[in-house]
């Protein structure tokens, strides 16, 4: 007869496997490794489509320029900076806490993981901001027949030109518009929202204050949107099909659908492994609490969630360099 080996791994670590780590560990790898293709795939068709658009994509400095309790300050990329530094920390607070795993220091650990999980917790209700601002638009635009986004400045004091928000030249003239929806309309008749103004009343309003210019999606050499003159700008507006506040998957103000297409897909698809990372933190933090560890005298789960927090702390570095950085 065989002998019975007993071994002193839990259930869950699946015993010794590969390279002397755990099956446990070593599937949290494999799957790590499949979502990062995923990842790479996601950013390889933003880079692509950037590229082939390049010349009317988009400037984030412009886009992503919010901060929380200062509106209308201008702080391009200050906010998102500040997500991603406090993404980071909670990266080196979970280091801190399988560290103390590894020393059988309950409640270290503890201590740590609960920094992990307010990190990922702000993190998230950051990217909620970033997204109602995103969704909410700040200045408006209008969309030509043919697809185009035009904007709207005026000179500044200093010289150089400001965005103008519709709000501050159109009209408001006494149109009778009426939202369309299927119980009013044909069963497959639906529209968006209707916008705060008219495509006329941005019309008449531009017409009334000569100060104002259109400025289109093409980018100069300067790395700046194209200015018209009055006459070039009252000629584009001619061709005005949709008022558009904010930005959505069918049209956005800020310039091509693909870019908020490619915010909403990507940064959504991390914020989701963030959120799931968040709750298993949270289990596995009760789990410290209640001394089930302990209890093992191992902390490789506290190592396995890590490995994933890691890896989704290294995703958004890569989401931040490409998506808003280059």
């Amino acid at each position: 007869m065989g002998a019975t080996v007993i071994s002193d791994e839990h259930a869950l670590d699946g015993g010794p496997g590969p390279l002397g780590a755990t099956y446990g560990k070593m599937m949290m790898w494999f799957f790590i490794l499949s979502d990062a293709l995923t990842f790479s795939g996601f950013l390889a068709a933003y880079g692509f489509s950037r590229f082939k658009f390049i010349e009317t994509w988009p400037i984030a400095d412009e886009v992503f320029n919010h901060f929380p309790f200062a509106h209308g300050v201008n702080a391009p990329m200050y906010y998102v900076a500040l997500m991603t530094f406090i993404l980071i920390f909670s990266s080196v607070t979970m280091v801190l806490a399988v560290d103390a795993g590894h020393q059988l220091k309950k409640t270290k650990v503890a201590v740590y993981m609960a920094l992990t999980i307010v990190g990922g917790f702000i993190f998230l209700g950051s990217q909620a901001w970033e997204w109602k601002n995103f969704i909410k638009g700040e200045y408006g635009a209008v969309e030509t027949k043919g697809g185009s986004i035009l904007q709207f400045v005026k000179k500044g004091a200093n010289g150089e030109y400001e965005r103008v928000a519709l709000g501050d030249f159109a009209l408001t003239l006494p149109e009778d518009r009426t939202q369309l929806h299927r119980n009013n309309g044909f069963w497959f008749m639906e529209e968006a929202t209707i916008p705060t103004y008219s495509v006329n009343e941005v019309m008449q309003g531009f017409k009334a204050d000569e100060s104002i210019l259109v400025r289109t999606e093409l980018i100069t050499a300067e790395k700046e949107k194209t200015v018209l003159s009055r006459e070039e700008s009252l000629k584009r507006l001619a061709d005005s099909k949709y008022v558009v506040e904010g930005a959505n998957l069918v049209r956005n103000e800020y310039g091509s659908k693909l870019f908020a297409n490619f915010f909403f897909f990507i940064t959504g698809f991390h914020g989701f492994h963030v959120f799931t990372g968040v709750l298993i933190n949270i289990i596995i933090f009760f789990n410290v609490l209640l001394g089930t560890y302990e209890k093992r005298k191992s902390y490789e789960m506290v190592e396995k969630v890590g490995l994933y927090w890691h890896f989704v702390d290294l995703v958004w570095v890569f989401v931040f360099t490409f998506f808003y950085l280059v």
